[in-house]
């Protein structure tokens, strides 16, 4: 499997890494199985900011896959797209670190970076012929 897909993967399974605090407090709270959502609505602090960045790594990751998928199908190839990949997954792995800390213009930072890697990795077949 290349890079990209690798990087793909992980993103995937950094949208369920996301939740972990989401989980934490709502167990403090007492767990609703029943209407978990409705009590992720009413988490503050910690929990409320895990929540927005589960969603936002949804969000992100759309954007990335298809960044992806664009290139391969194109057969994009190379050493930029494999480093926008990577760049995209430490850009996510830092914004969900940010977001839990409460670090607002610093995970906005890192997140426009991520952006720019998913939209660079779009326009990739255009530039094919500088990759090789």
């Amino acid at each position: 499997m290349s890079t990209p897909f690798w990087c793909v993967f992980i993103s995937a399974v950094l949208i369920f890494i996301a939740r972990v605090p989401v989980t934490s407090a709502m167990k403090a709270q007492g767990y609703d199985n029943h209407l978990p959502r409705r009590q992720q609505l009413q988490l503050d602090g910690l929990g409320a900011r895990a929540v927005a960045a589960h969603q936002n790594s949804f969000e992100a990751f759309i954007v990335f896959s298809v960044g992806v998928l664009m290139a391969h199908a194109t057969q994009t190839q190379g050493y930029l797209i494999d480093t926008l990949a990577i760049i995209f997954v430490i850009c996510r792995v830092i914004y969900l670190l940010l977001y839990w800390a409460d670090l607002a213009w610093q995970r906005s930072l890192v997140w426009f970076i991520g952006l720019l890697c998913s939209l660079l990795l779009m326009l990739s077949p255009t530039f094919r012929q500088l990759l090789a």
